[in-house]
């Protein structure tokens, strides 16, 4: 075939060297990261708002890199049903639209129990092609969903596979995707093998570039669906797309590289998983300082219910519910913290403060230092390294 010619780098193989651990100590520390944060305890609607920022993130990520302008709120609006765009800017409304569809679909055929996940065919690809084109204007020769009959050359780096192996190409891969190259020999690599096989899938269609339009949209959604449909957490299965788009430039170098080193893929995954890696440990520190949030305010209300209730002990702990969270505070700022505050100090002067603080201090739930106080919430972080705990204690 002529692809055999042109594109010798598609070769459909991939060997992923025992000896380099780096990649697969990242891998393990990847698959434990989604375990961690899958069924994180959180108050339902902060994981409601973390889908909504994650979603937001990898929308605006998939659209940025090709050429979408609007800013990460103006999707987070168009995310929430609430964006208001002049009419020569509606078709960057509808580009986001298109892809918010397209995740918030996948998300329902996950949770619904009479589906089971889809195997990933070219009738699903040319689907999500669809969809991405869907209510936009596209060039002459250009059909949504339909596989290309022309030349086309790739961000002036590369030329897409010859558009009469398009069809043969994606169902190959698709097949490769799909069979033994890509099975986890047991559950615990479930994640490891998805981001592998995601991430092939992306660069694979990137090369071939099957469509007239979108490819690199079309490629992403393949990729949040490999990784959703394989048990990565949904916040997680955004994260490749915002970490291309946090580094377009480097992106757009490595995927040369990949072609232009013969189908060498292994620069391009060690690049994509160490993103991957980097995103969920932000992702997995968020949600720990929600749980902290809970845990502390928690720990602050059982101390409280030790003593009798009385106004001076509920206005002390709301002064350390106040502080939580802020970091050392000036004393003379604290009034300023809250109306309640204020109102509870505005007559009462500088000695009934002093000894609130006092008090708290006494009770091991306030730091104080040269006219400034905080609230101690890192005592009930458990298991820190002892260095650890002094550097906490010092910040």
């Amino acid at each position: 075939m002529e692809y055999e010619k042109t594109h010798p780098w598609l070769r459909f193989k991939l060997r992923i060297e025992p000896s380099d651990y780096r990649l697969w100590l990242r891998l393990g520390e990847v698959a434990s990261k989604c375990e961690h944060l899958s069924g994180a305890p959180l108050r339902p609607e902060v994981a409601v708002e973390l889908n909504r920022v994650f979603l937001t993130k990898g929308v605006l990520a998939t659209t940025a890199i090709e050429g979408n302008t609007l800013s990460e709120e103006q999707v987070r609006q168009q995310v929430d049903g609430t964006l208001e765009l002049p009419p020569s800017q509606k078709y960057l409304q509808q580009e986001v639209q298109n892809i918010i569809d397209v995740c918030n679909e996948e998300v329902q055929a996950q949770i619904s129990p009479e589906t089971d996940s889809p195997r990933l065919c070219a009738e699903m690809i040319r689907r999500y092609n669809a969809r991405v084109l869907q209510n936009l204007a596209v060039d002459e020769g250009v059909g949504p969903g339909e596989l290309r009959s022309h030349s086309v050359v790739v961000g002036n780096v590369y030329r897409g596979a010859p558009a009469a192996d398009c069809g043969y190409l994606l169902d190959r891969l698709c097949d490769w995707l799909e069979g033994p190259d890509f099975k986890a020999p047991d559950d615990d690599l479930q994640v490891p093998y998805a981001l592998i096989k995601a991430v092939v899938a992306h660069v694979y269609l990137a090369w071939i570039h099957p469509f007239g339009d979108g490819n690199g949209r079309t490629a992403r959604l393949v990729e949040f669906h490999i990784l959703f449909s394989s048990g990565v957490p949904l916040p997680a299965a955004h994260l490749l797309s915002d970490h291309y788009n946090r580094t377009r430039t480097q992106y757009y170098r490595e995927l040369a590289h990949a072609s232009g080193s013969g189908g060498d893929l292994m620069p391009f995954l060690r690049y994509a998983v160490q993103g991957f890696l980097d995103g969920i440990r932000g992702q997995i520190a968020e949600v720990r300082s929600h749980q902290m949030d809970v845990a502390w305010e928690n720990y602050v209300h059982d101390q409280f219910k030790m003593k009798k209730t009385t106004p001076t002990q509920k206005r002390r702990r709301d002064l350390v519910l106040e502080l939580t969270g802020r970091g050392w505070v000036p004393v003379s700022k604290i009034e300023d913290l809250s109306p309640a505050l204020a109102r509870s100090y505005a007559t009462a002067g500088d000695r009934m403060l002093q000894r609130d603080l006092n008090a708290i201090a006494k009770m091991g739930l306030l730091d104080r230092t040269r006219g400034r106080v905080r609230a101690r919430k890192h005592i009930i972080q458990a298991f820190l390294p002892a260095r650890v705990q002094a550097e906490r204690a010092r910040a």
